[in-house]
Formats: structure tokens, C-alpha cells, sequence
């Protein structure tokens, strides 16, 4: 069941290529995600300090992340993401489409 919300997650594509998607969300507090599940395995760099509600196999965790942190998930889970923070929360994931289509520069 997805958290109810007032207002959506705003997200904002920066990139879309055949190897990575970026994108930037942007929660307003309370605002959601919507119930999804990822078609790829992705990381995600967190943009601000925030209380990020996790609502996956029927139970809602609360994770506190600070600016920086990153983690990652593989594709497939279903799961719902809102702000639980007195302020904006935002942060940045990168979906790996094709990981062998990444060129890694050489040094």
C-alpha cells in the first residue's frame, strides 16, 4: 500500500543513455515516490541530510541519511519512498542499464 501523500516526489532526468539513467528527485516533506519497482539495479547519493520512510513488504522503515551517504539496490523490488523530515529532502540515482556500456576513462 503506498504512503499517503498531498504531493508527489518531483524527479528530474539528467541523463538517459543506453548505458545509465540519472535522476534527481526532489520531495517536498511528506511527499512520496509512488509505489514502484526498479527495472535496474541502482545507487543512490543522498543530496541532503533527511528521514527517508520506506514502505516494502508491507512494513515502513525509517532510515536517517545524511548528505553523502549512498547505497544501492538491485532491480526489482517493490517498495514506496517518502520524506519524513521537516524539510526538503533530494537525492540523486543512478540506474545501471548495461554496466559493460559504461567506458571507464583511462588514467
Amino acid at each position: 500500500m503506498p504512503f499517503k501523500c498531498e504531493e508527489p516526489a518531483v524527479p528530474t532526468v539528467q541523463r538517459d543513455d543506453d548505458a545509465v539513467r540519472i535522476t534527481r528527485w526532489d520531495f517536498a516533506p511528506g511527499a512520496a515516490s509512488g509505489f514502484h519497482a526498479g527495472v535496474y539495479p541502482y545507487f543512490v547519493v543522498m543530496l541532503t541530510d533527511a528521514v527517508m520512510k520506506v514502505e516494502a513488504d508491507g512494513a515502513v522503515s525509517e532510515v536517517p541519511r545524511k548528505a553523502g551517504d549512498c547505497y544501492q539496490r538491485p532491480f526489482g523490488v517493490e517498495h514506496d519512498v517518502m520524506n519524513g523530515s521537516p524539510h526538503p529532502m533530494a537525492f540523486v540515482e543512478i540506474e545501471i542499464k548495461r554496466p559493460g556500456a559504461i567506458e571507464v576513462p583511462q588514467a
